[in-house]
């Protein structure tokens, strides 16, 4: 039986029914429902709507279906309720009878809608900081054991200065730490409960919002019940963080891709994370990192959709806000599985060391060095720039590298060059001269690598008591 149907004469077309109805997708915040319905009887017992023993009895009640839920959340699915509100109500009332009709007094599906949707966020961002963390920490590994092997840097998709391996992965690491933050940032935005907000004029009962918000572990209640059952800023937000790191991810998926390439041939990715052709018996194609690439599309649109459906609403509910919830579980969902899949590639990864070391060396990447040499030579560096260009036109020429090239020829383009040139444009030189915080020097990547270990470290020990805390 529907929850509204006392004002109507006639059933609602099976069609209608279908259109309307959102269980198929809500069903997943059946566990918040019966979290926030718990929450929700004590304070019916604080107005006296319910006495305590009726309170356990119902509590009981709804303990024992959150469990069967979470044994089998499936079976939810088998029935034809509206939406999770109604189904949870339902199965309540079979198990005490009319004593379960009690249970929403005082109560919309407008502020319990809003609530379950809060709390299931919160617990999904826990999941989605922890496979961030699980990204970095990956990354961290592999950037520990290639410390020491070469990589060209580039801009412009042109070899241009040497790197490391380790500082590539370093790089990601620090765009998967701004995400962490951002993510940690929006959750404290809705730490607030819009429980007792009613309809959207607030609840007839005197209830103490701010236990209630305690109850449910927010940080305290909203304070405009208009804002409360409307607001769905944290919804967009949380598409919003999940968009920009899946720029970091579709980047990372890019960059990995060109280096699997047979024309970079910088890493071999694992069978485990690549598919074959079935034509070209030889063909090893980089899937997994392709179907990031190609997902991070999905996210952005779900956050444009809810945007858009939220763009001209007037206050406060309308049906138009049960578009949150597909977009937004589709979206988190997404994230969190291009995350664990952006890990898993890193498993098993071979890294052509030989190979990244030759390309390194390759398209003049110590021109700069030569320039910063003739610089200490007491050149101004404007002038050195366009002497080292001319050298690099003139190995061109000769088809060989700069620190290939004759002191004989090297002086023809500057005379103060001498033989201590050469020391400086070997790879190891042009890595350890950017020393400075940050840079790809041995010293700094390795500081680099450990603080990062440390910072992953506090992390986990947050997130063991944050655990420990929502446990108890």
């Amino acid at each position: 039986m529907a929850l509204w149907g006392g004002r109507f004469t006639q059933a609602a077309d099976t069609r209608f029914k279908h259109f309307n109805d959102s269980l198929r997708f809500d069903y997943r915040l059946a566990e918040q429902d019966i979290v926030g319905s718990i929450a929700w009887s004590k304070a019916l017992v604080s107005v006296n709507v319910l006495s305590a023993n009726e309170q356990q009895q119902l509590e009981q009640a709804l303990i024992e279906l959150k469990q069967s839920v979470l044994e089998d959340p499936e079976q939810i699915l088998r029935s034809d309720a509206e939406d999770i509100h109604s189904w949870v109500e339902q199965q309540l009332i079979a198990k005490v009878g009319d004593l379960g009709k009690k249970l929403h007094t005082g109560r919309s599906r407008n502020d319990q809608v809003a609530t379950d949707l809060k709390l299931w966020c919160r617990q999904q961002s826990e999941l989605l900081l922890q496979g961030l963390e699980q990204l970095q920490a990956q990354l961290v590994t592999v950037a520990k054991a290639h410390q020491n092997t070469v990589l060209p840097g580039y801009t412009h998709l042109q070899r241009a200065q040497p790197v490391t391996f380790a500082h590539w992965c370093l790089a990601y690491v620090e765009m998967f730490e701004r995400d962490h933050s951002r993510l940690s940032d929006a959750m404290h935005r809705f730490e607030t409960c819009p429980l007792g907000s009613g309809a959207l004029a607030g609840t007839a009962y005197a209830i103490d919002r701010e236990q209630l918000a305690q109850d449910l572990g927010f940080r305290r209640a909203t304070r405009n019940s208009l804002d409360s059952v409307s607001d769905r800023d944290h919804v967009m937000e949380l598409m919003s963080v999940a968009s920009m790191s899946m720029v970091h991810l579709s980047r990372l998926a890019e960059d990995m891709i060109f280096y699997n390439s047979g024309e970079s041939n910088f890493i071999e990715l694992a069978d485990t994370v690549t598919s074959g052709s079935s034509l070209m018996p030889q063909k090893k194609n980089p899937d997994a990192l392709e179907l990031i690439r190609g997902k991070t599309g999905r996210v952005y649109g779900a956050l444009s959709g809810m945007m858009m459906t939220v763009k001209a609403l007037p206050l406060a509910y309308n049906k138009d806000m049960q578009e949150d919830k597909e977009g937004l579980f589709d979206a988190l969902d997404t994230w969190l599985e291009c995350m664990e899949m952006a890990a898993l590639c890193f498993d098993g990864i071979k890294v052509n060391q030989a190979r990244t070391l030759e390309a390194a060396k390759q398209g003049y990447a110590n021109a700069t060095e030569l320039a910063d040499y003739l610089v200490a030579k007491g050149i101004p560096f404007r002038e050195a720039h366009h002497i080292v260009g001319v050298a690099v036109v003139g190995a061109i020429a000769q088809g060989c590298a700069l620190e290939e090239l004759s002191l004989e020829a090297l002086k023809t383009f500057s005379p103060v060059i001498e033989e201590d040139v050469y020391a400086i444009l070997t790879i190891e030189s042009c890595l350890e001269k950017r020393c400075a915080l940050g840079g790809v020097a041995p010293q700094q990547v390795a500081h680099a690598v450990e603080q990062a270990q440390h910072r992953l470290q506090l992390k986990l020990r947050s997130g063991a008591h944050l655990e420990s805390k929502n446990n108890k």
